[in-house]
């Protein structure tokens, strides 16, 4: 698997980086604009998301 191989949609990151209040600065400056903090939390948000997604097709 390449190393710059993405499991998440470019849909999803940018609804989660708007979600966060930190898509301005994605547009602004791209992803490496992003701090580690604000990163975390981004992840945090995709294993959420996931989570959800899994309990709602269990269902």
């Amino acid at each position: 698997m390449s190393r710059h191989h993405s499991l998440m949609s470019d849909e999803l990151k940018f609804e989660l980086a708007k979600e966060l209040g930190v898509n301005d600065i994605v547009e602004a400056e791209g992803w490496g604009g992003v701090s580690s903090r604000q990163c975390g939390n981004l992840v945090a948000a995709a294993i959420r998301y996931a989570e959800k997604n899994l309990h709602e097709q269990q269902k």
